[in-house]
Parts: structure tokens; sequence; C-alpha cells
């Protein structure tokens, strides 16, 4: 889309202030593509992809979407690894209007029909590897569904299916239907829920900008850019903090560097290699990459800026990162529904020995915390309760889920489920969760999705799953089975049976036959029982 935005919606990086009106993502990838034309926006498997090339193929990829039928709204899907190709069609879809699901490779064919059938899916983008299962599901759903394979055969990089798509689209097309608006959806992304089906939460450009935004008007560097950055995506795409981090970089108009998919040594090579200056982490992809011998040899030499977050990080695992990398740190804190960071503890309050590493940090300029009772009532300083969040970056909301949606979107606050207080000079400490999610490498996991794919075989009488301390992923998924009378099973037929529904990564790690789950009164199973001995030694219920 080679063509400017009225000058009030044009926004460049965070050094430049905050916007006269509100930004949208197509206003600013026109900027850079006008101003830096050149510029490397991506780089993917030694592939470059300019600004003026990012701008001008998403924006054929945008009126193909809209010449090909869809509406405003329309949902597509995208299921592959990272690539270039991946953000060619994020922003197709904020230039159209369409809104972007991004799929977990990882997830299994059950997980991703659920994913497909809920969003209401028109159009699907996929790699040729993932397009069987595509397909499969499709033909499961009996729904008229389109597949556009983005890539050929392995040393094709672009699919004959993807030029056709584009065919009939101008090499510099004309602008879609309208400008989007900033508060427009954009994106929707899932995340597993405690019923066990993952609901679609859904975002607005708005939720991109807010931080950049924030931190502009108050002149604070806490997550900043430099004109000569180079960014290491490393997070997928497919999850909130992903996106969120590789938006932010292309709005600030560096060069970015993306991994098809999180391999420690591949991303110790990449920094080296293209010297990159910032990256934002999980805590478990940190580790690795402190582990690899490259590391001690120099290879993460060039990063200036590490940000993390996505799960609590170990004190031990933050002094050797701060140790060997020698770098500033940022902590970040939040929720898909919170439009991924609310929380920050800047670079200025990592000092060693110091109780605010502990804390997950405090809330941006014109964001705000309370600790809230069960009852509702705000808690002073220092009483734990439930952390609830007020951001101009949050959910528009559940899509489908009006009820979810009203209990989670409270008069403009975001109820976490998490416990935690605020000390006297705001800074925010968590300190478990009301809610059962478990966090799996930085991965939003709940119980009750892998009881129930766990409950399905046949000599499962009752499961409930705990989330337990590991020392690579931050927490890992226990199971305590009771079997049927007479039943028996072995450990691995059984986490074979759930494999068939789970992500790898969902599958538990470990297992404990007993004869019954502790209940209260009531019958509700006791998990916090079931957890305590694994966490009688831990500072903090979360890992």
């Amino acid at each position: 889309m080679n063509h400017q935005q009225p000058a009030a919606e044009v926004t460049g990086p965070v050094t430049d202030g905050p916007a006269i009106a509100p930004p949208t993502l197509p206003a600013v990838l026109a900027r850079h593509a006008s101003l830096t034309p050149g510029k490397t926006a991506i780089i993917c498997r030694q592939r470059s992809v300019s600004y003026a090339e990012l701008d001008i193929e998403s924006g054929r990829t945008a009126q193909a979407i809209l010449a090909s039928g869809l509406q405003r709204g329309s949902r597509i899907s995208y299921l592959g690894k990272e690539s270039e190709r991946y953000y060619e069609v994020v922003f197709a879809c904020a230039k159209s209007g369409a809104v972007m699901v991004p799929i977990n490779w990882r997830l299994t064919a059950t997980e991703v029909t659920h994913i497909i059938s809920d969003s209401g899916t028109e159009l699907i983008f996929t790699e040729e590897q993932f397009r069987p299962v595509v397909e499969r599901v499709i033909e499961d759903l009996g729904g008229n569904v389109r597949v556009v394979s983005l890539d050929g055969p392995p040393d094709e990089f672009q699919s004959d299916d993807f030029r056709r798509f584009k065919a009939d689209v101008g090499a510099i097309p004309g602008p879609p239907v309208r400008w989007p608006r900033s508060d427009d959806a954009f994106v929707q992304m899932y995340t597993s829920g405690t019923t066990g089906l993952p609901k679609g939460v859904v975002l607005a450009q708005r939720s991109f900008f807010a931080v950049r935004d924030a931190l502009a008007a108050a002149g604070l560097d806490w997550i900043d850019w430099r004109p000569g950055d180079v960014n290491l995506i490393g997070i997928p795409g497919f999850h909130i903090g992903g996106l969120w981090w590789a938006m932010q970089a292309f709005i600030a108009g560096v060069t970015n560097v993306a991994l098809r998919a999180f391999i420690s040594s591949d991303a110790v090579h990449e920094i080296r290699e293209h010297g990159v200056t910032t990256t934002c982490v999980v805590p478990a992809m940190l580790q690795m990459m402190l582990d690899e011998p490259a590391s001690r040899d120099g290879g993460l030499s060039t990063l200036r800026k590490v940000v993390y977050g996505g799960a609590p990080i170990s004190a031990s695992l933050l002094r050797r990162g701060m140790d060997v990398l020698g770098c500033e740190f940022a902590q970040i804190y939040g929720l898909t529904e919170t439009g991924n960071t609310a929380v920050c503890l800047p670079p200025s309050e990592h000092v060693p020995n110091r109780g605010r590493l502990q804390a997950a940090g405090r809330p941006y300029p014109g964001f705000q915390i309370k600790i809230i009772d069960s009852d509702g009532r705000e808690l002073p300083a220092d009483e734990i309760g439930e952390v609830c969040i007020q951001t101009p970056a949050h959910m528009l909301g559940y899509w489908n889920l009006p009820e979810a949606t009203a209990a989670t979107l409270v008069d403009g606050w975001i109820h976490t489920g998490d416990a935690g207080f605020l000390d006297r000079e705001g800074f925010v400490f968590i300190r478990d969760r009301i809610k059962d999610t478990i966090i799996i490498a930085g991965e939003n996991v709940y119980p009750a999705e892998i009881e129930n794919a766990l409950g399905r075989h046949p000599a499962v009488r009752e499961v409930a799953v705990v989330g337990i301390p590991h020392e690579r992923w931050g927490e890992a998924a226990h199971a305590y089975i009771v079997l049927e009378p007479g039943q028996q099973v072995s450990t691995r037929a059984l986490l074979s049976s759930a494999r068939e529904h789970l992500a790898d990564f969902k599958i538990p790690t470990s297992v404990d036959y007993i004869d019954r789950l502790p209940r209260n009164p009531s019958g509700k199973v006791l998990r916090r029982t079931l957890r305590d001995q694994f966490w009688q030694e831990m500072a903090r219920q979360v890992n």
C-alpha cells in the first residue's frame, strides 16, 4: 500500500513523541516505506524484505483478500511458522480490515478444528507442511474455506498458489475500502480456557500502540528503540507476546530478524550474524541461550536490551543473564486480554540484591492497577488479592462469549485471575494464581483441557492436573489419576492417547496414581492440597 495516510494519523518511532491522532498499522508502514524505502524490514532464512517491499506486497495481498469476496471483519487464519510471509499477511489484514487468527502450529488437528470452527474462518493461509492438517480439518467440518499455501516445495520461496491468489492485483494497488480505525478489530488470539476450550481474544489495532504512546508521552525509555537497532523475533507470532513485540519493532521502523521457530543455537547464531541489539524472550528461552557454548564466547555481545516476560523468572537466572550479557533488562507483565504488557520493571530497577527484582514492575503511565478481595473491595498496600488492570490496550472482548467478556472486563478493568499485591510505591508483586493456569515456557495452559484429554481414556475414572516447578520450562503439568476399579493402564499408553488431543507441550511430564482426589465438603477438588507438596520450598507459588 504505497500511498500516504493523512499526516495527523501518521506516527513514528517511540522517540518521536505521542501521535496527534490514534495511529494505525497501515499508516506507520506507509510512512516507513516513504521515508526509508530501502531499509530492511525483516530477515528470515537469509531472505530480506525492505519496508517498501513489505508495504507494496501486503497491499497487494490486502486487495486480493477484498477481491476474493471477504468483508471487513472476516476472519483469516494463519497456520505456519515465522516467516516474512507471515508478516505480509498480518499487515494485509490490518489494511483490508480482515481479522487475523494466528494458529499455534504445534496444536493437534482437534485443537485446530476448534479454532477454525469457533472463529468462522473463511480463508486460511498456511505453509505446505501444514496443508494436509488444514484440509483434513476443513473436511471434518464440512465447511467451504479457501486454503492458500504460502510456500511451495522446500526450495521454493513462494508457491504458485500464493501467486495465483494475488495474480489479478496490480503491482501498486489502490487503497482498501477505507483506512482502518485504531479501534477496529485486528487480531483474534486463542487462549486456553477454564472450560478446556480456548477462547478467542479480540484485540484492536490500538492495543499495539498504547504502551509506546504512554512511554513517549512521559519521556520514559523503559522499552525504547534506536535508529540502528536490529531486533530478534524469537517468541512466535501466534502468541500475543510475539506478535506484540514484532509490531513494536515494525512501528519503530527497525530491522527484524525472524526465527522460523525458537532453537537456542539458531538464536545465538542469528544474534551474532546480524548484530542483534534487542529481543524479547520468556525465561526458558533466556536460559537455553545462556546454556549455548557460543554465548560464553561473545555470541550475545551485541545485545543492548533484553525484555523478558510471559512467566516469572528465577533470581538465579536473572542474575546470570545480567552477569553474562551486561546489557539492560526490562521485565513485562500482562495478559492477552490486556493487549500484552501493562506492567514493566524498567532497567533502572534491575539492581542486584534489591527486593524490587522480585516485583513484576509498575504500571505504564496512564495505566492503573488495583487489588481487590473476593467481594470486589479494593485492598490497601501490601495486602494480597486479585490483580485488576485498567489499560487502553485492553481487549474488545472474547469472540461470541458475552458472559465471559462481562466477567473478565468489568467497567474497563481486566480481572486477571492472578493473586498479588501492590507495595506502597506502586510496584506489583505476583504471588499466586486465583485461576488454575499453568505457565509452561511462557504458554498459558489450563488444567481443564489436559484433564479432558486424559479423561477420554476408558481406564480413567477421575483426573486432576496441577502445575509443578520445572527447572527449564518454569512449570510443567503433573497429573493425578484415579483409575476405574479393576482397570490398569501404563503411563505411556495414557499419555499417548492424550497426544491425539493435546499439543506436546501440554502433555504432563509426570503422573501419580491415587485412590481418590481430595475434595472439600461441596465436592470441589482441592488443587492446592495436590500442588503444595511440590511448592513448599518455593518463595512464590508461580515459577
